[in-house]
């Protein structure tokens, strides 16, 4: 990778992250956002364009996607789209479950 395409890649990715950290419902900044914060480093073109695609959608459509309320249709279903909702359950996961254990 040239210096050009590589700082080319730095920006589009701090982009992506300030998108995905402000999405404007604090539900989706934590969710996207930190999913983006955890994994943006270290993803390609490819996965920088699925993460964009994903975060097109409506943010109400998008946090009842994450959170289960209601199904995925099958036109909007990607791999990152599952990848951001897997984080999510298990980060709810823990933290439920460490409240629980108290």
């Amino acid at each position: 990778m040239t210096e050009v395409s590589s700082e080319a890649l730095i920006q589009r990715r701090r982009r992506l992250l300030y998108r995905a950290t402000h999405r404007g419902t604090y539900e989706n900044d934590l969710m996207i956002g930190g999913f983006a914060r955890k994994y943006i480093d270290g993803m390609d073109d490819e996965a920088l364009d699925a993460l964009e695609a994903v975060m097109e959608h409506p943010d109400a459509e998008l946090a009842d996607w994450l959170t289960g309320r209601k199904p995925v249709p099958a036109e909007a279903e990607s791999d990152m789209l599952r990848r951001i909702r897997d984080e999510a359950a298990e980060i709810a996961q823990g933290e439920f479950g460490a409240k629980r254990g108290r």
